[in-house]
């Protein structure tokens, strides 16, 4: 995944302290981090003794403004129950970020993260379903896939539209132009895949997005497309088979003494979560960004920075008045 937001932060972020697998004990270091070295000025939503006790341990006593959240989503937790729960962190801090035009991000359950952001943030007009979005580095740059697991079984005309959500935020966040964009399916050629790509594929032509046509597997790296749209379940068993690659290959590589572990290490950078920091959930009337459930302080301090120097939730309104389908 490539670095998002290398730009100067511009945002306040609001960051579900909570969320994630570990918790304050990594969300709030993360946190410090992105406000003493980028400038990001943070909130911190969740209980307020663990958090403090945090901010003491690591120096920052008073540094971060806190909003206290007595509930908190655990990352096996339906995501319909925690939307409708008023008092999770992950709801308070949606509001707060809201309330705020902050960016809000949050490491906790990606489903849990969609139907709270949705409930309270609300989809940009005219967007069907919100999808997440990542830039993965390949060769010639990076490619978006989207989405990478936002929406598990969309129909055809969202799936067209996480074209058009990918190919804007292509151009917003990746600065190109006319990005072409490809659907993923078993095969390259027209009418290859299952129905509900070859109903998407016949809604594209007619919507505002280069359509390259359909993409295999195979060109999700190769820099074939500049986006890759799919539905969210297979989006996120891509992006989980890529990230266990490289982990993998990298490894024997390095076992082999196949390349210098210094350019070994370089490569391994581009896809952790510490360079890229998160997925962007794109469809919504203000910014999110969903982090790694395993993210590291390291991770949610880029995390923190990215959605700071992200394009404002505008952009993906844009995207949504030329894309619906």
């Amino acid at each position: 995944m490539t670095a998002l937001g290398d730009v100067p932060p511009r945002r306040p972020v609001v960051l579900d302290a909570m969320g994630g697998d570990h918790g304050p004990r990594e969300t709030v270091p993360g946190a410090l981090a992105a406000h003493r070295e980028h400038g990001v000025r943070v909130t911190l939503v969740g209980r307020r003794e663990r958090i403090d006790r945090e901010l003491r341990r690591h120096g920052g006593a008073g540094e971060l403004e806190i909003v206290h959240a007595d509930d908190v989503v655990p990352m096996a937790g339906a995501a319909a129950s925690a939307a409708a729960r008023p008092a999770t962190s992950l709801r308070v801090g949606c509001e707060v970020a809201r309330r705020d035009r902050a960016a809000f991000v949050s490491a906790g359950s990606t489903g849990a993260v969609v139907a709270c952001a949705v409930r309270t943030l609300g989809r940009a007009d005219g967007v069907l379903r919100p999808a997440l979005a990542v830039a993965l580095p390949t060769a010639a740059g990076a490619t978006v896939l989207v989405d990478a697991g936002g929406t598990a079984d969309p129909t055809a005309p969202m799936l067209a539209q996480f074209a058009v959500l990918g190919s804007r935020y292509a151009r917003t966040a990746l600065g190109v132009p006319e990005p072409r964009v490809g659907l993923l399916s078993i095969g390259s050629e027209p009418g290859k895949g299952n129905r509900l790509v070859r109903d998407a594929a016949l809604l594209l032509p007619d919507l505002p997005v280069r359509f390259h046509g359909n993409v295999e597997g195979h060109d999700v790296l190769a820099g074939t497309v500049d986006v890759v749209a799919t539905d969210g379940f297979t989006g996120n068993v891509v992006l989980k088979n890529i990230e266990g690659c490289v982990r993998t290959v990298l490894g024997m590589a390095a076992d082999r003494g196949a390349a210098p572990p210094e350019a070994l290490a370089k490569v391994a950078r581009l896809y952790s979560a510490d360079t890229h920091g998160g997925a962007a959930l794109l469809g919504l009337n203000g910014t999110v960004l969903v982090a790694h459930g395993s993210s590291g302080s390291a991770a949610v301090a880029r995390a923190c920075t990215a959605a700071s120097a992200s394009a404002p939730a505008g952009d993906a309104a844009d995207a949504a008045a030329g894309g619906r389908a």
